[in-house]
């Protein structure tokens, strides 16, 4: 298709935030290319590096096979070397500040910034400006606002690994030596004008994380050396990128929401092929234009590479849950045979599995997004996200250079040569056909096998169809209340509205104060650790302890804070005893309070959404508190209120937050506690412990596992595509509009030969 003729693909404003020239531009595929070229960068780095990234580990290594440029092998030793070295040399880390969901997966250091502390010319970051569930989730490195990395891959553990994924792999290892299994990943470098957009965005990042503007300004200095990495060729010269957002609605900034618009207008633009790698694959928007293009009578092969499982039992049912779902709704639409969803294989991997954590599209050999959005709803609307994209037109010299960058994936795939892609693609007049002619024995070799996941009666119950655990809107604080909180249960508010009216002003005194006095700098953990420990002096002083703490949790000061505390003062068992008293003993009075003041009362203090449970959730009392307890969706004290303004019963309620909190419990406490230990004396003693923990998280998950299933785990059924029992084209095609227009995916029924089978970020 040519498009030398028509309007720009590319609309700042609308679908990009810009678009700048580069000099330079190479894909980098899986971690082991992506991060040696890193290193060699940064150490040719003089003025500025900024990090940014979901998550960040000081102990991760970018080149475990050795490098010979002098410096230490860990990221946070590496770093601080550089620094050290270059005397005019800045560096700037920004993660997001995690929610206790995530805790048992990431470094502690970087929380308690103990590990960036060492020298002054590193500035480390954790940025909480997101609205309740967002996170920042953009991958981003930029060097002296001349190069740029943008991509799927963060700098912490278990991400490195080679294109060969081979199953004995000795240097994917993490931190602590334990092995992990193949990831998948692409990354971009650019140089020229685009780098020097990054930085920009990279500033404004850090000023919205920590108020504070920085006026160094890289490129316009006279730098000596070019900071590109010279040992990487280079796949493309002289090449117009696009820099494209998801910023949500939080503070009053309005939200941008490009990647999502880019991503329609591509799907759109298609004709004869669109390749998609990605981690997930649960946007019901997107689901409903790629439905749309299946239906069509002229529409493109649309080949999807996906994880064979989500990675861990949480997000198996729920991500897991809503992938099959949108997989049956494009499987409906397939009426023309042009949908493959796939998962690579490689022989001896056993259960183990490559891990895709890619995203990445490619449209028509013309158009190239790659970036950290997934193709989920929370990376169009509610998480920060970084893409970059590049639009052939009509210039056959990009469109060649793109269509290599598919061909080499596919080739990675398959487990053959770039040369047998493009032939077969040629010979065959198509996409599909020629991964078709291609797929090999999966016992035998290495290639990549079609996915048909189904969902289990048990986990469709239980997942709602516009899941909490990926919003279609940012979340505030309150359709938890219309959808978990049942309307017959609405209590007449006469006589509760001044004591609303108190408690709500309070909690906004209390909010000011904190933000705009030196409260802020009073309450934090070291002041909270100061004043338990004299607390402890008292007599009385477990009754004194629990009681302050059950004060504290009840009136929204955060729990995983006072946990902490919990375990830093008293120790793993007398804080983790104190944690858990105090958090079941302050979840009833607020569970209390919310039943006393009813529903419409509970709603107007919590807000506009907080997300949205189906009331099948909410009767199955126990499972809901569970998963409210586990998923960060809403503060721990707006979770009581609005449960005890709700039908689910105390004990239910009770013995949800002791599951749902107890794993929390236990990591933070013990966590916190022996991470003190372990900065005074270090001994295999301490680590024994962390790894008893660890152990223990894993039997809980396990059981937890198993109690929200219902039914134990059965792998995907693997094969292609079936058409039984399909929709009229017309029907599924005036659904997929439907469905665009609303934003929305409605929960799908299972075909009549469907089993109750489970499905396996």
């Amino acid at each position: 298709m040519d498009h030398a003729n028509e309007e720009s693909f590319f609309q700042p404003g609308r679908n990009c935030a810009s678009v700048r020239h580069a000099d330079r531009f190479s894909l980098l595929i899986d971690g082991a290319d992506y991060f040696r070229v890193l290193r060699e960068a940064l150490t040719r780095a003089e003025r500025t590096v900024f990090i940014l990234g979901w998550d960040i580990d000081s102990r991760m290594k970018l080149t475990p096979e050795g490098a010979d440029d002098g410096y230490p092998e860990a990221l946070g030793d590496f770093l601080h070397a550089l620094a050290g070295d270059k005397r005019r040399l800045r560096i700037y880390i920004l993660a997001w500040d995690f929610a206790m969901l995530y805790a048992f997966e990431r470094e502690w250091l970087p929380v308690y910034k103990m590990g960036w502390r060492t020298n002054r010319r590193i500035a480390f970051q954790m940025d909480g400006k997101h609205p309740l569930g967002g996170s920042q989730h953009q991958k981003i490195v930029v060097i002296d606002d001349r190069v740029a990395f943008v991509g799927g891959l963060d700098l912490t553990r278990s991400r490195w690994d080679t294109t060969a994924h081979a199953p004995d792999e000795p240097l994917r290892r993490d931190a602590n030596g334990a092995p992990y299994q193949p990831f998948h990943d692409v990354h971009s470098m650019f140089d020229g004008d685009a780098a020097r957009e990054i930085g920009q965005l990279a500033r404004e990042r850090w000023a919205r994380a920590c108020g504070k503007r920085l006026a160094i300004r890289a490129h316009r200095a006279n730098l000596r050396h070019d900071p590109w990495p010279p040992s990487r060729r280079v796949d493309l010269e002289d090449v117009d990128i696009a820099i494209s957002l998801t910023e949500p609605d939080y503070l009053g900034r309005e939200p941008v929401r490009q990647i999502r618009t880019q991503y329609l207008d591509a799907i759109a633009r298609a004709r004869r092929s669109i390749y998609i790698e990605n981690q997930y694959f649960t946007s019901g928007t997107i689901g409903a234009a790629l439905a749309e293009s299946l239906a069509r009578e002229d529409g493109p092969d649309l080949a999807i590479v996906v994880p064979r499982n989500q990675s861990g039992w949480l997000q198996e049912v729920t991500m897991g849950v809503l992938r099959a779902r949108l997989h049956t709704l494009l499987k409906n639409a397939d009426t023309h045979g042009r949908y493959r969803l796939l998962f690579p294989s490689v022989p001896k991997l056993g259960d183990e599995i490559v891990n895709v954590h890619s995203k990445l599209m490619i449209v028509d050999d013309e158009l190239l997004i790659v970036g950290s959005a997934n193709l989920n709803n929370r990376s169009m609307v509610l998480d920060s996200e970084c893409n970059v994209s590049i639009d052939a037109g009509a210039d056959a010299r990009i469109r060649r250079a793109i269509a290599t960058m598919r061909d080499t994936l596919l080739a990675e795939h398959l487990g053959c040569k770039v040369d047998d892609v493009v032939r077969e693609t040629q010979a065959r007049n198509g996409m599909n056909a020629a991964i078709q002619a291609l797929l090999r024995n999966r016992d035998e070799h290495r290639t990549m096998v079609p996915l048909d996941p189904q969902v289990s009666t048990e986990l469709d119950q239980v997942i709602p169809p516009e899941a909490l655990i990926d919003p279609e809107t940012p979340i505030a604080a309150g359709e938890l209340v219309d959808q978990f909180v049942p309307k017959e249960k609405t209590r007449p508010l006469i006589g509760r509205f001044a004591l609303l009216g108190v408690f709500a002003l309070l909690v906004v005194v209390v909010a000011g104060l904190w933000n705009w006095t030196p409260l802020g700098e009073y309450v934090n953990l070291k002041s909270l650790t100061n004043a338990t420990r004299h607390i402890d002096s008292l007599p009385l002083a477990p009754l004194w302890i629990v009681l302050c703490y059950v004060l504290a949790a009840v009136i929204a000061v955060p729990i995983t804070l006072l946990i902490a505390t919990s375990g830093i003062v008293f120790g793993a068992y007398w804080g983790g005893a104190y944690a858990f008293v105090g958090t079941t003993i302050a979840a009833a009075i607020s569970y209390s309070l919310g039943n006393w003041l009813g529903r419409d009362a509970v709603r107007r203090l919590a807000g506009a959404r907080v997300n949205r449970l189906s009331e099948r959730v909410a009767k199955r009392g126990i499972v809901a508190v569970v998963a409210l307890r586990l998923l960060p969706v809403a503060p721990f004290a707006i979770v009581n209120l609005v449960a005890g303004a709700s039908h689910i019963r105390m004990r239910d309620f009770i013995i949800g937050t002791m599951l749902g909190m107890g794993p929390g419990i236990v990591l933070t406490v013990a966590f916190a506690h022996q991470l003190v230990a372990s900065l005074h004396r270090p001994t295999v003693g301490s680590f024994a412990v962390l790894i008893g923990i660890g152990a223990a998280l894993l039997g809980v998950s396990l059981l937890l596992q198993r109690f929200l299933g219902g039914a134990k785990h059965q792998e995907a059924h693997e094969g292609a595509p079936g058409d039984a029992d399909k929709p009229r084209a017309s029907d599924e095609a005036k659904r997929a509009s439907e469905l665009r227009e609303s934003g929305t995916m409605p929960r799908e029924t299972p075909a009549r030969n469907e089993r109750p089978d489970e499905v396996n970020s």
